[in-house]
């Protein structure tokens, strides 16, 4: 008997362990260290901002209040946005300071272009530089 629910439990964790490993091709990449490794703003707002402002950038609420990024009209002066990613805001936190200049700028111009949002000015890494200060 217990031989045959060793082999059972075996058989559960088995094909419990199947979907995930099928499945992790599919999963985020996790940057290696205390930075983030993506270098463009679609693959950024993918790993970094997408499973609170939800993939399509509606927003969310439930444990929290996550703010639509679609169709946004505060995205529509680039410095707002990077003052966000780079300092936080209320229950944001500053997750541009784990990106360089250059990682803000890209993220930021992505949503400010993306979701239904054609703001076309693009932020620039020096715009980053100077709202860090």
């Amino acid at each position: 008997m217990i031989v045959h629910s060793a082999a059972r439990l075996a058989a559960i964790l088995t094909a419990l362990a199947l979907p995930a490993a099928a499945g992790a091709q599919d999963a985020p990449m996790l940057s290696p260290a205390a930075t983030f490794a993506e270098t463009d703003g679609a693959a950024l707002f993918a790993n970094v901002c997408q499973a609170c402002h939800m993939p399509a950038g509606q927003g969310a609420t439930g444990a929290g209040h996550y703010p639509a990024l679609a169709k946004n009209a505060n995205l529509e002066t680039g410095a707002y946005p990077v003052y966000v990613v780079v300092h936080g805001l209320k229950g944001m936190p500053p997750v541009g300071k784990m990106m360089t200049d250059d990682q803000v700028a890209a993220v930021v111009n992505y949503l400010r272009t993306s979701f239904g949002n054609s703001y076309t000015d693009p932020v620039t890494a020096k715009d980053v530089a100077d709202a860090r200060n």
